[in-house]
């Protein structure tokens, strides 16, 4: 009982401050290599992007729930996102050379039924503890599952297997009556 009141409170998750100089120096440099936006790459390195990273760090939020993994983030165009724990199929672990230099990591949710458009906005960066997150979110999906299944188990609308075997059966003869009647047709 005390684990079922443990995992149906809801966990926030916290952010590594290294975030900021991890999305200034990202960005720059994206900006930097297309050299049409050389120009705007100095502009962002000497003052707008470490604003821009302080606005988008202060407004990161992530939640846990019994049910669902609810995130937002943005400064001028903010996103949240529910996602019902149920349709989560995979949470994705990705570290790269620039992210464990600032000792991040990402964390790119597998949803069923996400378009290609949806998957770049199911993706966390900076997650302390991150493994152990994840971990969490893995552990309450399979909880959460196991609570659908159980209370659909009960119901009393489910035929019985044997109604269904016999349903089944019903169906084979009437198809079998049909093919005699189609062999027998000139």
């Amino acid at each position: 009982m005390a684990n079922q009141n443990l995992s149906s409170r809801p966990t926030f998750a916290s952010f590594n401050p290294l975030i900021r100089p991890y999305l200034v120096l990202y960005v720059g440099l994206v900006l930097a290599i297309t050299v049409v936006f050389l120009p705007l790459a100095v502009v962002w390195f000497c003052g707008l992007g470490q604003w821009w990273a302080r606005h988008y760090f202060d407004r990161l939020e992530c939640e846990l729930s019994a049910t669902a993994l609810r995130f937002r983030k943005g400064i001028l165009f903010q996103v949240e996102k529910t996602i019902p724990l149920e349709n989560i199929q995979d949470v994705t672990f990705i570290e790269g050379p620039l992210l464990k230099r600032f000792d991040l990591s990402i964390l790119k949710f597998e949803t069923a039924g996400q378009s290609q458009r949806q998957a770049n906005d199911m993706r966390l960066i900076g997650i302390l503890d991150a493994h152990d997150f994840r971990r969490s979110i893995l552990e309450r999906r399979e909880a959460a599952k196991r609570e659908y299944s159980n209370r659909h188990a009960d119901s009393e609308t489910a035929p019985a297997v044997g109604e269904q075997l016999i349903v089944l059966k019903s169906i084979y003869a009437r198809l079998d009556e049909i093919a005699k009647l189609l062999r027998e047709r000139p």
